[in-house]
């Protein structure tokens, strides 16, 4: 149980893909000009991640790890042409069920599949994660759970930055600050605030 919680809260708030490790601020501050854009872009990104580690993790443990031959310097370009299928997936099935949603995220759809942090997930869970997990064993379970988990933090934080963008869309900013300024600004007082949960885990 005390793996289960230390997963779920160092992947949404002490090791939060935006705030913490800077993973995928493309989409952060390109989709978080509405809520709606924004939480779609997090939902894409989350259904990314765990189909792709779902499918990337048993390939490198029980594939390219124990096969007879050493093909482990492979992991990257497959990871990435693995998730590059997932996205294109997704594009047509999003274009089909929700054109608005489809033309509000634009070029940063098919953009998920150079996204940084759906690749840094796949990574990450292969890697030492020994402090999360508290002694125990990495597995498949706790590999999707993270992802999943991880998917969730970066869709809270989207939402939180796009809720503030709007509300900035009704205050009066200088020029100076107007625009891209500001919105970083904002980004820097989020990532402050995602600090307090830094000693949790």
């Amino acid at each position: 149980m005390s793996t289960f919680i230390a997963i779920i809260l160092a992947a949404v708030l002490t090791n939060n893909f935006i705030t913490v490790k800077t993973y995928g601020i493309c989409p952060f501050l390109g989709v978080s000009k509405k809520t709606s854009s924004a939480l779609g872009m997090g939902v894409a990104v989350t259904l990314v991640m765990v189909i792709a580690t779902a499918v990337t993790y048993p390939l490198y443990n029980y594939v390219m790890k124990t096969a007879w031959w050493d093909f482990q310097f492979l992991e990257i370009i497959l990871f990435i042409f693995i998730i590059a299928s997932l996205v294109q997936m997704l594009e047509k099935i999003i274009q089909k069920v929700s054109p608005s949603l489809y033309k509000a995220m634009g070029i940063y759809l098919p953009l998920i599949t150079t996204n940084c942090a759906v690749l840094g997930v796949c990574e990450l869970v292969i890697g030492d994660m020994s402090t999360i997990l508290k002694g125990a064993a990495m597995n498949t379970g706790w590999a999707i759970l993270y992802a999943l988990f991880a998917g969730i933090g970066f869709t809270l934080v989207m939402v939180i930055m796009s809720g503030l963008r709007e509300k900035l869309q009704c205050v009066k900013v200088s020029k100076s600050l107007a625009g891209f300024p500001i919105s970083m600004i904002t980004a820097a007082f989020i990532c402050m605030a995602f600090t307090v949960f830094t000693y949790i885990v």
